[in-house]
């Protein structure tokens, strides 16, 4: 019975709240009950605005009703006493069937209330991109959404379905610089470690657009542009396939060789790399790249061991470490062309320097480990160079 009462209540308020919430919503910007694309609020800043402190206050923090009682209590408070009685009469005149489309009315208006899905402010954002008259403000701020939304692996996947991730790959041709960043790292996220994502960007020939962009005077895009390159690359043949196709091995010989280059692009081309070379030992049913034995490229990679920047030093060695292990590489070509046994000495001696203060002592040791494999992978490769020759 008591039930029944509420239900009734709530009968007799539906009118008067589909009244109040939708006059609500047009007046209520992204980020309360609605969720809207910038163009609707622009609209909506059209027009006059009324307090709506004390109604939003009325919702729970995700945006919507906890329960059909905080639902009437938020009707009864904002509701006219005389439209109340109106209603009042109209509900007590209803039928079975009638009473039902009610309730059903009242289920669909409570849904409606809920907060957003991940699908739906997803979509909002696309259709932000779209709008070719869209603010610059307005479009990165779309495109931060994104960002924040492909992190999972189920939006990521969905980003494709809704049409978004053509449409942010075509931001990497926009004029402006922190547009295209912002694209390239959207597409980085979303195919980091996903199959399926880094399947779709390059079936959309992302690829060679984010190559270009790592050459960029801008040093935020570039550096977007080599992770995006990186996570499309990641254990996926095709993906390496297309870059090598691209004179991908230059762009990072350039990148490596070049001292003017700041150390954070740097450090991602000698990571990627790495990856690379890891990935190689990982498929011996494949020839190994000539680019991954030639000796002015594997030169440029021990000379980062003498750079002032130490995690630059660890990102080479970790790369040295898996060039060492190929096959096609040459061990007195690291000793003799590329001077190894001296880059490596310098760097024991340069740890233990650094041993000594407090601040440096444990990522020193950390490195000076990794410097003690790479040395001993190095003379392994040395002996056995020396046992065929004998």
């Amino acid at each position: 019975m008591e039930l029944r009462s509420s239900w009734m209540v709530a009968l007799t308020l539906t009118a008067v709240m589909v009244t109040a919430v939708t006059a609500d919503r047009s007046n209520n910007k992204s980020g309360g009950l609605y969720w809207s694309t910038a163009e609707e609020e622009a609209q909506a800043q059209l027009q006059p605005r009324v307090d709506d402190s004390a109604v939003e206050a009325d919702f729970d923090a995700d945006g919507g009703f906890s329960s059909l009682d905080s639902m009437l209590q938020w009707a009864l408070g904002h509701s006219d006493p005389d439209q109340l009685k109106e209603a009042a009469k109209e509900v007590q005149g209803l039928n079975p069937a009638d009473l039902n489309k009610r309730r059903l009315e009242i289920k669909q208006l409570m849904e409606e209330l809920k907060t957003p899905s991940d699908a739906q402010l997803m979509k909002v954002a696309i259709l932000d991109l779209k709008n070719s008259s869209l603010s610059l403000e307005d479009r990165h701020r779309a495109l931060e959404e994104l960002l924040e939304l492909v992190e999972p692996i189920d939006n990521a996947n969905d980003l494709n379905k809704l049409g978004g991730l053509a449409v942010v790959i075509g931001e990497l041709d926009h004029s402006d610089s922190e547009t295209r960043k912002m694209a390239a790292w959207i597409i980085g996220k979303a195919s980091q470690n996903n199959p399926l994502v880094q399947k779709q960007v390059l079936e959309l020939r992302a690829l060679s657009k984010l190559m270009k962009m790592v050459k960029s005077s801008f040093v935020e895009e570039a550096i977007k542009a080599i992770y995006a390159v990186s996570a499309l690359l990641r254990n996926n043949v095709a993906g390496q396939e297309m870059f090598y196709e691209e004179a991908g091995q230059k762009l990072l010989q350039d990148i490596v060789s070049d001292s003017s280059i700041g150390n954070r692009l740097r450090i991602r081309a000698v990571v990627l790399l790495g990856d690379l070379a890891e990935f190689q030992l990982g498929n011996t049913d494949k020839d190994e790249l000539p680019f991954f034995s030639n000796r002015i490229f594997l030169k440029s990679v021990v000379d980062l061991t003498s750079a002032a920047d130490l995690h630059l030093q660890e990102k080479a060695l970790i790369a040295i470490k898996s060039l060492l292990r190929l096959k096609t590489t040459e061990a007195p070509v690291f000793k003799d062309f590329c001077g190894l046994d001296a880059a490596l000495e310098r760097m024991r001696q340069q740890l233990q320097d650094l041993m000594v203060e407090e601040y440096h002592r444990d990522y020193a040791m950390d490195v000076e480990s990794l410097r003690s494999e790479v040395q001993l992978i190095f003379q392994r490769k040395l002996e056995k160079v020396t046992r065929m020759t004998a």
